[in-house]
């Protein structure tokens, strides 16, 4: 029997990051023309819409994306449980089935919050109650989708889980299409066009049949129930400062010049590519864990890539803020036009720098979900929104100035959390069955 550092263990330790490097690979062609398709949606609809209309739009898209970025966690535990039945040589069972339930139910509730309430409704959708509806039931469609994709990569299917990454953007790229040909250039068509783009998995059903089976017990509904609704609410609050900042900022940090407020946040659009090249690492990253924590010598490898990533986040972070400061005004105006030539250096540099951290902090908690730290994951987002949430209350200033330095100021705070959990010396992941 071959213990960990022999060339047997070493061998396999190569082939895996061989594997996981390849997989990367495929994710991310599949993610660049996602990214690419998602851009025709996101910087046509500012200068279709203009500032004060786009406003009102980025707030629903920031709710719309805000509840699908919720469900990632759906998606990384369906992975996790699937790459265990794949190490097992079996499939997932009824946990994977609660899972979305639960995730899915969740995710209802808090949109129709947003309807309900009325304060809500007027500061998050301008009193267009339908755009509440629309977030709604592209919520639900979210849910479905994200389990999907967490079942196929769990079992390494790459192919199928890249085209459902770009089925879904070229869906909405689509429709935006038609909507502006026939017309129909408003606010609530733009924001039909976005949801539509999240029930792309009804196209990859076929692809996912065979990796569920409901005859395979394991964690009954409460823990599942318990997991779940954890890391839904910590993703809650991860999707705040990401998708959602836009609704944020119009809760805690109302007010301000329409204008100019709707120019922020067509800067911030601009200041997410950090999030978006790192997307690949993000979804393989709750399966690599798990395979590497299988021996000491693949968790001392996973512990120095952690490290390392640390360092390379924060310098990074300093680059990217500095290239933000002195082109970012002259890509916000070439992306959107004159109406947008407002934006300011400093607005772009703040961004940029805190979407570098919050890249690095969706890779350390898929760390913690992989090691079924719930609990810790949840630490992590809560201490950036808290941080993020009490800069746009009480700094002193107007609502640019607070939503750019909340900006800065949470992901700084979560990161120093996040490396200190992930960089402790944990237990093994074990594989089990059932789960």
């Amino acid at each position: 029997m071959s213990t960990p550092g022999t060339p047997v263990a070493d061998e396999g330790q190569r082939e895996l990051a061989k594997e996981t490097g390849k997989s990367a690979g495929k994710i991310g062609i599949s993610l660049l023309v996602a990214i690419a398709l998602g851009y025709v949606f996101s910087f046509l609809t500012p200068r279709l819409l203009g500032p004060v209309d786009n406003a009102v739009f980025a707030s629903f898209w920031g709710i719309l994306m805000g509840l699908g970025g919720a469900l990632s966690p759906l998606e990384q535990e369906l992975s996790r449980q699937s790459a265990v039945a794949s190490m097992d040589g079996g499939r997932v069972g009824k946990p994977a089935l609660r899972a979305l339930t639960v995730g899915a139910a969740g995710i209802a509730v808090v949109a129709a919050v947003t309807i309900a309430v009325p304060v809500l409704n007027q500061r998050l959708y301008s009193g267009h109650l339908e755009l509440g509806v629309i977030a709604l039931c592209g919520g639900i469609a979210f849910a479905c989708q994200f389990a999907m994709r967490g079942l196929l990569v769990g079992h390494n299917r790459i192919r199928p889980y890249s085209w459902l990454v770009i089925a879904e953007a070229a869906v909405r790229a689509v429709l935006l299409g038609l909507v502006v040909v026939a017309g129909l250039t408003g606010v609530v068509s733009f924001a039909i066009a976005a949801a539509v783009g999240s029930f792309a998995w009804l196209l990859f059903l076929r692809s996912a049949r065979g990796m569920v089976d409901t005859s395979v017990e394991g964690d009954g509904w409460r823990p599942i129930t318990s997991r779940i609704l954890l890391l839904l609410l910590s993703a809650g609050l991860t999707a705040s400062v990401i998708t959602g900042y836009p609704a944020l900022v119009n809760v805690l940090a109302p007010g301000g010049d329409a204008t100019r407020v709707g120019v922020l946040f067509a800067t911030l659009q601009v200041s997410r590519v950090p999030l978006l090249l790192l997307s690949p690492l993000q979804a393989l990253a709750v399966p690599t864990v798990v395979r590497l924590s299988g021996s000491t010598d693949g968790m001392h490898r996973l512990r120095r890539l952690l490290a390392l990533g640390t360092l390379g986040t924060l310098v990074l972070g300093v680059v990217g803020a500095l290239v933000g400061l002195v082109i970012g005004p002259w890509v916000v105006q070439l992306l959107f036009g004159s109406n947008y030539a407002s934006a300011q250096g400093w607005w772009v540099a703040g961004m940029v720098w805190g979407a570098v951290l919050l890249t690095a902090l969706q890779l350390m908690t898929a760390v913690l979900v992989a090691r079924t730290q719930a609990n810790k994951v949840l630490v992590t987002w809560a201490v950036v929104a808290v941080s993020t949430a009490l800069v746009l209350l009480l700094l002193p200033g107007d609502t640019i100035l607070r939503a750019v330095v909340g900006l800065a100021v949470g992901p700084t705070v979560g990161l120093v959390v996040a490396a200190a959990f992930v960089l402790r010396r944990p237990g093994n992941v074990q594989a089990t069955s059932g789960v």
